[in-house]
């Protein structure tokens, strides 16, 4: 054996029992070894495989300092700039002379990958030496590293960084740093490598470590699986439609590529997507797909969705994972988390890649929010093994048309790096207008910001429905919409909410299901209390319920008014922008709050839905009519236009987008699907719409300006490819980069009283964790502020319930007490019924 070897631990356990660094860094090393045939490193040439393999194993060299033995030995915490990570990279570079001995290559190629691996704690390390980071280290260390780079080289020849160039360096080190992340992860496992002696050589070590390796990965759930045959049919279990047979049909260029494809609601986007994505994966173009889409609840949707799909896709034990922030919540993710998929018709999931949401990424299928794809390429910790993931998934990406000019930066950003990396995207979308198509379709080609201004557009049709295909070559085309969607829906204004409430009240006599989709969760409320006082059985929903109650209602919303459902004649439900994209809902008569086209077009795909069920004899009314609420877009006294309808939803959207497309819509008095959609989407989006009034020329002026600032804010968070991992010089947080801008919220944590007079969640569940996950509702952080509620955190049964809460938690999350009156505080009222209301009457 190598003395040195026992001389610098790399962990220890609570019996003292120490496993060596190098053991360590070669645990990991083997474990890149079995990843990379697999990964977004598969393909490279023998020779630079193994130089990037000697790197990874020197990734933890900094294990092999005075500081870090002290540490594991002593428990003395070192310096932030001392931690071994950072000490590694000073390593590194100290040793680039030895190292550059076996690899060669350029002096900048070799800093730039020495960051990436050593970089593998979220963030890259320090681009210039601290002073006492030398002693930190201590001669020793640099010498026994001498010796090691070596030993290690010999493992790993021929290894060469020769014909790597400075810039597909930097775009390489993303990568490098991601995989990196992923096999220490793996190679850190006790279980998988447990704790070793150092009386062997370190040939031998390796030998071992190569051993353990691939049963790690494969229990991790990372081992490699193969497609099912393809067929379009078997794999949607239902005949074609027109979009589905077009990508069935159409040629795949070679190489990355990104799908753009238009079509309506309900005409079968997502299937035709994973047709697509089956076929791209067939041609060598991934090994998986992540689904990223627009909500949680949209999420949660689509993971049902995929269940029952995945073993038509693969072959053997795929993984299937869910990815938001609540999926604690998901009774589906729960039953698939540590499964192990042996049952083609069961998805699996194992717990290595379910426990954790960056990890989760890795799973052959993902489903979550694009939030989980977009901190990728936002300087959050660890986004590169979120990037490493996602370069050999297709990236599908759904409701494309929802999002603000921030987001739609960030997924310009997401679509360039994934182009860079040579991985594969769809997007599907209903109403996207052009201009933002070509932004998606500039970013995909401009995927190294060194291209000196935009690329040039190929040309793109104006049909709809259309797909089209970015590759080196370009083909766009119209493809025949399903015929179901061809419809009219008429439009009629209505003046004021009393009209509102006395069209449904009509529709709702003659057994009509109806919805009511407002705004703000107030006008809603207020919407429920004017039906009701009129005798209306009407249901409310909206995201300002506790999770357990807004889930039952949610529930029930779908039970009655979803495709198969039950007892819905006469029913009335009001609801936010959760009905307009969340959930499967059918209704015959629908009342809409006035909203830019994009979302009316969407609320409109729940009115006469599923036709095949309910054909238009069984209907109760006429005709598929969308009743608007809108103010007269020919009488603008002032800037409080849209108020006088819309008390506090008049705030949510822009003033003069909504003016827009109330005047588009009046001039057209229908939607008219799918040949106006172009149209009006087009009006509605001031490109070609009438000149605003007067009175509105200001709210034009500062949602251009507020829209300009926030797509200035993404470029200004967004990380760049051409720019490498290490020369980032910016702080690694989740929470300094969001992925979306919004309203400060505050988590309040409901609770009640038991019998015995003390405090239990809100929510009824078994497991104490969840239950307080079910019990939580946000508001307003400045209402909240506002309210004494805030005052009430330092009782002594809160303080005892928020005791070992971290400084994160005291400054998002409160505990809300609930008594049978439901009287949060002044001004602050829960009820399971109607959800949060934050004034002193209930309603």
């Amino acid at each position: 054996m190598t003395a040195f070897v026992a001389d610098w631990p790399g962990k220890s356990d609570a019996q003292r029992n120490r496993h060596p660094a190098v053991w360590h860094m070669l645990d990991v090393a083997a474990v890149a070894r079995s990843i990379l045939p697999q990964g977004p490193l598969a393909g490279l040439p023998p020779q630079l495989r193994n130089a990037l393999l000697l790197l990874i194993a020197l990734h933890d060299c900094g294990k092999i300092s005075d500081s870090f033995r002290n540490q594991i030995v002593q428990g003395q915490s070192p310096a932030a700039h001392n931690r071994h990570w950072q000490l590694s990279y000073r390593i590194l570079m100290q040793h680039d002379g030895l190292i550059a001995a076996h690899l060669g290559g350029e002096d900048v190629v070799r800093e730039i990958l020495y960051a990436a691996v050593a970089g593998h704690h979220g963030r890259p390390p320090l681009p210039h030496p601290v002073r006492g980071q030398d002693v930190a280290i201590g001669a020793a260390a640099f010498a026994d590293v001498a010796a090691l780079i070596g030993d290690l080289a010999s493992l790993f020849a021929p290894a060469s960084l020769a014909g790597l160039d400075e810039a597909a360096a930097r775009r390489l080190s993303w990568l490098l740093s991601g995989v990196t992340v992923q096999a220490d992860w793996i190679g850190s496992n006790d279980g998988w490598f447990p704790f070793t002696a150092p009386d062997r050589s370190i040939a031998a070590y390796w030998n071992i470590a190569q051993g353990r390796a691939q049963p790690a990965v494969d229990e991790a759930g990372l081992a490699p699986v193969t497609l099912q045959p393809m067929d379009a049919r078997a794999l949607i279990g239902a005949d074609l439609r027109p979009m589905q047979q077009a990508v069935s049909d159409c040629a795949l260029p070679d190489g990355p590529m990104l799908a753009v494809i238009e079509d309506a609601t309900g005409a079968g986007k997502t299937e035709a997507a994973m047709i697509l994505a089956q076929r791209m994966m067939e041609a060598g173009k991934a090994g998986g797909i992540y689904f990223a889409l627009p909500t949680m609840a949209t999420a949660e949707a689509m993971f049902a969705r995929m269940r029952p799909v995945i073993g038509r896709l693969f072959a053997g034990a795929p993984s299937l994972a869910l990815l938001h922030g609540r999926r604690a919540l998901s009774d589906g993710f729960r039953e698939v988390r540590g499964n192990t998929g042996q049952n083609p018709n069961d998805a699996g999931c194992a717990a290595w890649i379910a426990d954790d949401r960056r990890r989760s990424l890795l799973a052959q299928i993902g489903v979550g929010t694009i939030d989980q794809a977009l901190m990728a390429v936002l300087p959050t910790r660890f986004n590169t093994l979120r990037m490493a993931a996602l370069a050999r998934r297709i990236l599908i990406v759904d409701e494309a048309h929802s999002h603000d000019p921030y987001m739609q930066a960030e997924l310009e950003a997401l679509l360039r790096f994934h182009a860079a990396f040579g991985g594969s995207a769809i997007v599907m979308t209903a109403t996207l207008p052009t201009d933002r198509r070509a932004g998606l379709v500039r970013a995909w080609l401009k995927r190294d910001r060194r291209m000196r201004g935009d690329p040039q557009l190929p040309e793109m049709t104006g049909a709809y429905p259309a797909l089209t295909l970015v590759a080196a070559d370009t083909s766009s085309r119209a493809v025949d919409p399903v015929p179901a969607t061809c419809r009219r829906i008429a439009v009629r204004r209505l003046v004021d909410m009393d009209a509102a409430v006395r069209v449904i009240a009509d529709a709702q006599a003659r057994g009509a299901a109806c919805i009511w989709v407002r705004n703000a969760v107030d006008d809603a409320i207020a919407a429920v209390k004017a039906l009701r006082g009129r005798g209306i059985a009407a249901d409310l929903l909206h995201a300002r319920f506790a999770m357990c109650d807004r889930l039952s209602i949610e529930r029930e919303a779908v039970a009655r008014f979803g495709r198969d459902g039950r007892r819905r004649a006469g029913r009335v439900l009001v609801a936010t922008q959760i009905a307009e994209m969340s959930l499967d809902l059918d209704f015959d008569l629908m009342v809409s709050d006035l909203a830019p086209a994009g979302a009316l077009v969407q609320r409109a795909g729940r009115l006469w839905r599923h036709m095949e069920r309910r054909p238009a004899a069984s209907r109760p009314v006429g005709g598929p009519v969308l009743h608007l609420l809108s103010p007269d877009p020919d009488a603008v006294d002032d800037d409080r236009w849209l108020h006088r309808v819309q008390p506090a939803g008049a705030w949510v959207y822009p003033q003069d987008l909504q003016w827009r497309t109330a005047r588009a819509l009046m001039d057209a008095g229908a939607i008219v699907a799918p040949d106006g959609l172009r149209a009006l989407m087009a009006a509605a989006d001031g490109d070609a719409g009438a000149a605003l009034p007067a009175p509105l020329e200001r709210a034009e002026i500062e949602r251009i300006g507020r829209e300009a600032a926030e797509t200035g804010q993404a470029r200004q968070n967004l990380l760049n490819p051409a720019q490498g991992y290490g020369a980032v010089e910016n702080v690694f947080s989740d929470t300094v980069f969001p992925t979306r801008l919004g309203v400060a919220q505050m988590v309040l944590i409901l609770m009640r009283r038991d019998a015995a007079g003390g405090l239990t969640p809100w929510a009824k569940d078994t497991d104490p964790v969840r239950a307080l996950a079910l019990s939580e509702v946000s508001m307003s952080l400045k209402r909240y502020r506002e309210l004494p509620i805030s005052g009430m955190q330092n009782t002594p049964e809160v303080a005892a319930i928020t005791a070992r809460w971290k400084d994160w938690e005291r400054a998002t999350r409160a505990i809300a007490i609930v008594p049978e009156d439901g009287a949060i505080c002044e001004g602050l009222h829960y009820d399971p019924d109607r959800g949060l209301m934050l004034e002193p009457e209930r309603v």
